[in-house]
């Protein structure tokens, strides 16, 4: 196996973008729904798998017929679901994304089995011979907290598993420095948003976010995803700024974990830091070119000739 996704695991109903919201007791129209799996686990494991990786993903559904449908939506997208956990008090997390046309994506979402998700759920030796282990959502399994994301990501390191991190940040979040260093101190990459990182650092400079994160842990990538306006990454203290690619749009929804299957597959393949950032870029735009999070995103090959036609721009920050 290259990649175990860990983390939470959502049935997404997704409206293709309509021109305005209804008004109450008002239809609204929109020309199709699609039905998908969805949340940071499903989506990083189903681009991972589009790229050409074996993956398995870990996770927890209800025993509804939304649970049914996520398993079978991602062994359809080539992912390995045999060691999924169910929940006997839960019901699948579900979340419908409204497009409107010219606005951000809205979401109203139900937590779901992903509340019931915790480290008992996870059986250790499922890494044995893996490469890299991902871990997404995390900060919004109230179960699987920071001492099990420790134990979990020592387990991987044992066994010289690579591992890159993704957080989902709850309102009104406040995180001590000892907090960070200690989420911090068995990754190797970790990939918030501009708004993850200054949630958890007060900071609103994305270079200065990603700097203050990398002192946590020198040896940790840091890359701060800025959605249309690129990202920062740190690496061995360089810092490079890549600018956005430029594709028609058609649902964001899903890029950051595209972008993330994009940067593992530069770990896993050890690429430089501007051609993994690169890489990463083009297969995150490529999903928002799509409804939903894995229809428009690039396989392998696609991806590579994408970055050779259309270079990104690389600002270089620090050497």
């Amino acid at each position: 196996m290259d990649v175990i996704c860990l983390g939470i695991l959502v049935a997404d109903i997704f409206a293709n973008p309509m021109p305005a919201l209804p008004a109450p007791g008002q239809l609204g129209l929109t020309d199709r729904f699609l039905l998908g799996a969805g949340g940071c686990a499903s989506n990083t494991a189903a681009c991972l798998s589009r790229l050409g990786r074996k993956v398995k993903v870990l996770g927890k559904v209800g025993t509804d017929l939304f649970g049914g449908f996520v398993l079978d939506d991602l062994r359809r997208l080539g992912v390995d679901c045999s060691s999924v956990a169910f929940s006997k008090t839960h019901p699948t997390s579900g979340t419908v994304i409204v497009n409107v046309t010219g606005e951000d994506r809205r979401y109203i979402h139900c937590v779901g089995a992903n509340a019931d998700f915790s480290f008992a759920d996870i059986d250790c030796s499922v890494l044995d011979g893996a490469r890299v282990l991902y871990v997404g959502g995390y900060m919004v399994m109230p179960k699987f907290g920071a001492e099990d994301l420790t134990q979990l990501f020592r387990a991987a390191k044992q066994r010289s598993v690579k591992t890159a991190l993704d957080v989902v940040t709850p309102p009104g979040l406040a995180m001590s420095r000892k907090q960070l260093e200690s989420m911090l101190a068995y990754t190797d990459a970790f990939l918030p948003n501009d708004d993850e990182a200054e949630a958890m650092t007060g900071l609103k400079d994305p270079v200065a976010q990603g700097s203050f994160l990398s002192d946590l842990n020198p040896a940790c990538d840091v890359v701060i995803t800025l959605g249309a306006r690129g990202a920062v990454a740190i690496r061995n203290r360089e810092i490079i700024r890549a600018g956005p690619y430029t594709v028609q749009s058609v649902d964001e929804s899903g890029a950051g974990d595209a972008f993330a299957a994009g940067f593992i597959t530069g770990l896993l393949e050890d690429w430089s830091l501007e051609k993994t950032l690169s890489f990463a870029s083009a297969v995150g735009a490529s999903c928002t070119s799509a409804l939903g999070c894995t229809a428009g995103v690039f396989t392998l090959d696609e991806a590579l000739a994408f970055v050779a036609r259309q270079p990104l721009k690389i600002e270089r920050i620090r050497n």
